[in-house]
């Protein structure tokens, strides 16, 4: 494949060059596609629908990652040299330096939900660019002249460096691609039955590659009884903005939650939900997959209808009729709502979940005890751990950790949103008893991109 082959060719270069470079060749990237929102903004809202406010807020995000991203390039050397010791225990030390320098040609799985932030020109391209790599990205069927056209866009703004971004089409192209020998590592974002075919695809290669997909999440919402009582119409408001945020269409939707039976929190929800107008969804593919799952849910014995038929559907099961089938991902704006008595019945059933994207708790400080008990279950159960607040929205900073256990994601110890998204496309070497001249500059004594770790 002739786009894998540009892309491999450059990609030596590429991570050779200096972080400086780099940074302004990638800011170089983010300016254009400033220049270029007008007409970018235009063309995604023809093929989305997601509104012109939604998408320039997105475009600005993802301009502002790449620039976040390539302010702090050197830093991702993660340098550490330890000089030779003779009296180092058990027995004497040779001169060790280890850097971290890119894993080689990177193939992205655009998204359908952010055409920007998540496409061509998102944090995945990005995290690959700072890392030293290149990236072939596979364009989403649901965007395809914007993918088009942020790609001639990129390109040019690239100059010399063209050949850091090539875009393919289709599934096949996609699948292909994927098994070219070039391809050292690929991202994903998207379904699970997707994700998990591509990963296997991954994996039986003669050589195999990391597969970092983020597939599926219900992201659970804890209400405990003294937050219900207190607050009860101030959360059914943020829930409901939630869930119908973006139509739902997020991987961050909060589609499961659990509050005390004795709360009016559903009817409160569903007054809500009654009054949000209906918005189309990406495309018909996903609004078909949504009604389809919604009807699954909705024959679970137990589950009751509380809405249905206006803009989002809304769910509620008794804790006791609970089963795992309930926090099967249904992707748009489909809420599950699971009333329960004791908390502690909760805790067994929350630490049987598939892993999460995130998990959110509202909860009174009074309730510290109660909370202390839950915190450990949600933290492994998923990534992000929320209080109060809502988990649709990602911060793009150094501390945010976009992933969780799977099948949140295939890559539990990774992210794909912030700062250490770029780690995923890095390798450790170590060098030991080289000459300083001829050691890759990063590692020599006078480095000036970071502050070496180890021992002296």
């Amino acid at each position: 494949m002739k786009m894998i082959e540009r892309a491999a060719e450059i990609a030596g270069a590429w991570a050779a060059v200096s972080p400086k470079t780099r940074a302004e060749v990638i800011t170089g990237v983010a300016d254009a596609l400033d220049a270029a929102g007008t007409s970018l903004i235009e063309i995604a809202d023809a093929e989305t629908k997601l509104g012109t406010k939604r998408l320039t807020g997105e475009l600005a995000r993802t301009t502002f990652q790449m620039r976040l991203l390539a302010a702090e390039s050197g830093s991702y050397y993660d340098v550490r040299i330890d000089r030779a010791d003779p009296s180092w225990p058990p027995g004497p030390r040779p001169e060790l330096r280890r850097y971290r320098t890119a894993v080689g040609p990177v193939l992205v799985f655009a998204a359908s939900n952010f055409p920007f932030a998540f496409s061509v020109a998102g944090g995945d391209t990005a995290s690959a660019w700072v890392a030293g790599c290149s990236v072939v990205v596979k364009a989403h069927p649901g965007h395809p002249e914007l993918s088009r056209r942020t790609a001639s866009i990129i390109e040019d703004a690239l100059g010399r460096w063209g050949a850091l971004l090539g875009l393919i089409e289709g599934e096949a192209a996609g699948v292909e691609a994927l098994r070219h020998p070039a391809i050292a590592a690929a991202a994903f974002t998207g379904s699970v039955a997707g994700g998990l075919a591509l990963a296997r695809i991954a994996a039986e290669r003669p050589v195999p590659i990391p597969f970092h997909g983020e597939l599926g999440s219900v992201n659970p919402v804890i209400v405990l009884p003294g937050a219900a009582r207190t607050r009860a119409d101030e959360l059914a408001a943020g829930y409901a903005g939630s869930l119908t945020m973006g139509n739902g269409q997020f991987c961050t939707n909060p589609g499961l939650v659990f509050a005390p039976s004795s709360s009016p929190f559903v009817d409160l929800v569903a007054e809500r939900l009654r009054g949000i107008p209906a918005t189309p969804f990406l495309n018909d593919r996903i609004a078909s997959g949504f009604h389809t799952g919604a009807e699954r849910l909705t024959a679970i014995p137990g589950v009751r209808e509380v809405v249905s038929g206006a803009g989002a559907r809304l769910l509620e099961i008794d804790l006791a009729d609970f089963v795992p089938d309930v926090a099967e991902e249904c992707f748009g704006p489909l809420g599950v709502i699971v009333r329960y008595s004791r908390l502690s019945d909760v805790l067994p059933v929350l630490a049987a979940l598939p892993g999460q994207l995130t998990t959110t708790v509202h909860a009174q400080p009074e309730e510290a005890s109660d909370v202390e008990a839950l915190r450990p279950v949600l933290a492994g159960r998923s990534g992000r751990i929320l209080w109060g607040g809502w988990p649709t929205g990602v911060a793009v900073t150094a501390a945010m950790q976009h992933g969780g256990p799977f099948p949140a994601t295939t890559s539990p110890a990774s992210t794909s949103v912030g700062t250490a998204a770029v780690e995923r496309f890095l390798r450790p070497v170590s060098y030991q008893d080289w000459p300083s001249q001829l050691l890759p500059e990063p590692l020599r004594d006078d480095n000036p991109w970071n502050v070496p770790q180890g021992f002296s």
